[in-house]
């Protein structure tokens, strides 16, 4: 039987006109915005005319990288200001403040407050993922306590992806092009573990979530471009709910109702019973009330974090390694030797991967040098903060770290423009300490996956299907440039840095 929902008209013609109405009102709101945080003890970089933080913002949209490098370089240790869009952003470097950061509360720091202002997921995502947040605890546990259990379903969905995906022929290089061919198989794995055999494979739902990450992220966009107190008014201009959403409720409503006539009849324990991330949100309290429209949203948030969208994500992480391998051919080797070694001892495992240690290191340098955005950590001031140096921040700032700039200081890393994928290895082994270093450690100098209790709790998923992920590559594929290629160059827009899109790898399955 053919599953269809019912569900909401588009907008009609009243909500256009609230829309447009609310754009007429943006002018009359400059009162409003006079109102915000007063940071006017706080040094600004960048422009600094008659025309303000307006044309700063504007500059900043083009030149962050050279802004935030200029503002580390005079403000290093303390904190100043850059106009990001209509608002500004306090940006800090040093130990000291990065502790503070670490140290604070979400009542004081708040990181979902900051992701709602900046890319209005309460628009986009739904009121109730934003506001009640209980999918974060799953990962933090269930995920992370089940990565073990669930490598054989990892492992084999990457063997899988990557086959059907690339299409080999006997011994025949073949042109790929990569964030595509990564995204394809980053989708497919965490979708097995995310939604379960069959669906990880449905191509229509593979489509969906990429077509859905898209729209969520165009939508938040536009609503970005008014102040806060017009959002209501833009967000009504729009359907309730993204049309590829929808389709993905077509996909998973089937899926959820028969579960839940599994957990009425036999509770939360029956014969054959999925152990997937789906089947968690169920088993929650607050998930077993939710409707299908929200569990629907809920995993497709949980994708866009997991997959596609962010610094942390798996197919831009992956991408810029790839990138790294094939511009770098000498390090192949080394990677295959302590692959095939510890392979050999443990099997294809988690434990295996864990003393992969080059592999760790080479996944974590490619973020250092590039997969990183210009800032991170960001946080909003839910009360004014007062960090150790004396400086307070108002009620209401935006606040990040200035990742890159402290990634490129020679003080901080040696050689820290220079690529060296071994680096956090050889730290390991000089220090003697076996996590330090290691991808998912925070520390006050590495800042990719957070820092304190808005630590990224799904980073021990993502380095599980990372290193999978390149440890299958290199031990199954000889890769290589295009001929007379170079490292394809990281696409650049205002804070962020992203793989290049289009640039293509070749495969060849490697003889052994």
């Amino acid at each position: 039987m053919h599953w269809q929902f019912q569900v909401p008209a588009l907008p009609d013609e009243t909500q256009v006109v609230y829309g447009l109405a609310g754009i007429v009102v943006a002018a009359f709101v400059v009162a409003k915005l006079s109102k915000r945080p007063n940071l006017d003890a706080i040094p600004t970089v960048g422009s600094s005319t008659w025309l303000g933080s307006w044309w700063a913002g504007i500059q900043f949209s083009t030149k962050a990288a050279d802004i935030l490098q200029d503002g580390y370089k005079k403000h290093k240790g303390t904190p100043f200001k850059v106009a990001n869009g209509y608002h500004w952003m306090v940006v800090l470097s040093g130990p000291q403040l990065v502790e503070d950061v670490r140290k604070a509360s979400k009542d004081q720091l708040s990181l979902a407050e900051a992701a709602n202002d900046t890319l209005n997921l309460e628009y986009t995502l739904g009121q109730d993922a934003h506001h009640n947040p209980y999918h974060i605890p799953i990962i933090r546990s269930q995920l992370t306590r089940n990565l073990g259990i669930l490598y054989p379903d990892i492992r084999d969905e990457i063997v899988t992806a990557f086959e059907e995906t690339l299409g080999l022929r006997g011994n025949e290089w073949k042109s790929v092009p990569a964030l595509q061919t990564v995204q394809t198989v980053v989708c497919r794995t965490s979708n097995r573990i995310f939604v379960g055999l069959p669906l990880c494979r449905n191509p229509d739902w593979m489509e969906l979530n990429m077509q859905f990450s898209m729209d969520a992220i165009k939508r938040g966009a536009l609503i970005g471009l008014f102040p806060k107190v017009l959002a209501p008014l833009v967000a009504r201009c729009m359907a309730s709910v993204p049309e590829s959403a929808r389709r993905c409720m077509n996909h998973l409503g089937p899926i959820i109702e028969e579960r839940r006539k599994h957990l009425e009849e036999h509770g939360k324990d029956w014969a054959d019973k999925p152990n997937d991330f789906l089947s968690w949100l169920m088993d929650n309290p607050e998930g077993s009330k939710s409707s299908i429209k929200n569990l629907t949203l809920r995993i497709l948030l949980v994708i866009i974090a997991a997959v596609h969208v962010g610094t942390r994500s798996s197919s831009p992480n992956f991408t810029q390694a790839l990138y790294n391998l094939v511009a770098n051919p000498q390090y192949i080797q080394p990677l295959r030797e302590e692959i095939e070694s510890n392979i050999a001892k443990d099997g294809w495992s988690k434990g295996a991967l864990t003393k992969m240690r080059k592999v760790d290191s080479f996944l974590k340098e490619s973020q250092r040098t590039e997969g990183i955005d210009c800032v991170g950590t960001l946080r909003k001031a839910m009360q004014n903060f007062t960090f150790s140096d004396g400086t307070v921040l108002p009620k209401g700032t935006l606040v990040a770290i200035a990742s890159q700039a402290t990634y490129l200081d020679n003080g901080v890393y040696d050689n820290a423009e220079t690529f060296d994928p071994f680096r956090f290895a050889n730290m390991r082994d000089e220090d003697g300490d076996g996590a330090k270093h290691s991808f998912v450690s925070p520390n006050l100098e590495y800042f990719a996956f957070g820092q304190g209790i808005h630590a990224c709790p799904g980073r021990f998923f993502v380095a599980t299907e990372l290193k999978s992920m390149l440890a299958h590559v290199v031990l199954s594929y000889d890769v290589k440039l295009e001929d007379n290629a170079t490292r394809p160059q990281s696409l650049r827009s205002g804070i962020h840095i992203a793989a290049h899109p289009t640039a293509r790898v070749m495969f060849r399955k490697r003889a052994h």
